[in-house]
């Protein structure tokens, strides 16, 4: 096979991987780590209890993908985790047989109101979705520390918590199968009609309202999918780790990290939903992989911002004026 060749296959799985190649790259690395770090890391019982752990975060970076390529920012989703955590602890502590299917289709439906009122305040009243989502997550976090005083009462029962610890067959966990779920209809979305009229909203409102496309309605829909991940995420931290009040402190950001890990640009137009989704796999190898070496778990945000700043910098560089400086150091034109 000689150099043309291969070089003509690089470019073409380059070109298949799109804008997400650096974080699959990150990702083979910072697994090929964990198992050099952790030999037993591959054992099928703690793998998949990583895939378990992470799988909140992807649904959320799912989520918020969709708000992110469309233009906007939706920085409520984790004071949506922590209100569906604590409705759900209160709803049991007042009917303690309610269905465990109920209960999260209840969720389900208060998630994605709270998009929806986001959506229609960005798009009716133009108010900036960076401003809406903060309000949006304020409120919430207000209204759970004033209906619970700081201190939740009550507890999720078993049932409830089935699908954030339990496991299906006796051995694979219910959040992977849910996070396998989520992340297949995100990218089924992504490949229809509406995924991508959200990547045109996002590109260039004005052109893609000139095209025919509802561009408020499209970010309307996103915010409700972004609430409704929430809520699903929710149900698996609620099962994972029970009851409080600081559920979801820290997701709303940690997802934003994620997907601008993903390669996906703020300010929307581009980007892979399944990037995004590695992302916040690769963002959760990290932070165990830091855990492992002994690194202070306080360390994390300090990460996040790092990864934030690094990769918003390295996605606005204007790579073909540095190949044109490399090509032509004199910085004269060429005869």
């Amino acid at each position: 096979m000689t150099t043309a060749t291969v070089t003509h296959h690089g470019k073409r799985v380059v070109r298949a991987l799109g804008t997400g190649a650096p974080v699959y790259v990150l990702l083979a690395v910072l697994l090929a780590a964990l198992a050099f770090t952790d030999p037993g890391f591959y054992e099928p019982d703690r793998f998949l209890s990583f895939v378990k752990r992470a799988a909140p975060l992807v649904i959320l970076a799912a989520g918020q993908y969709l708000v992110i390529v469309c233009g906007e920012f939706d920085l409520s989703v984790g004071a949506i985790v922590t209100a569906g955590v604590v409705v759900a602890a209160e709803l049991y502590g007042s009917f303690p047989g309610a269905p465990w299917l109920l209960v999260t289709a209840l969720l389900l439906v208060a998630g994605g109101v709270a998009g929806l009122v986001s959506g229609l305040i960005t798009t009716a009243l133009r108010v900036p979705s960076f401003i809406t989502t903060l309000g949006m997550m304020l409120i919430l976090e207000g209204a759970v520390f004033f209906w619970t005083g700081g201190s939740p009462q009550g507890a999720l029962p078993t049932a409830f918590r089935q699908l954030g610890r339990g496991a299906a067959f006796g051995w694979l966990p219910w959040a992977v199968i849910v996070c396998l779920v989520v992340g297949a209809a995100a990218v089924l979305l992504m490949r229809s009609d509406f995924g991508r009229t959200l990547v045109a909203t996002g590109d260039s409102e004005r052109a893609a309202a000139l095209a025919g496309v509802r561009v408020a309605r499209a970010r309307i829909i996103a915010f409700v999918l972004s609430g409704a991940a929430a809520a699903i995420a929710a149900v698996l931290v609620g099962g994972f780790s029970g009851v409080s009040a600081q559920a979801g402190r820290g997701y709303e950001f940690e997802a934003i990290t994620a997907v601008v890990l993903g390669g996906v640009v703020l300010g929307g137009g581009r980007g892979s939903v399944v990037a995004a989704m590695a992302g916040a796999f690769s963002l959760q190898a990290l932070f165990t992989l830091l855990n492992l070496q002994g690194v202070s778990g306080a360390l994390e945000s300090t990460v996040q911002g790092c990864i934030v700043i690094a990769a918003v910098g390295l996605g606005a560089a204007d790579w073909s004026r540095l190949r044109r400086r490399r090509t032509n150091p004199s910085g004269g034109q060429a005869s």
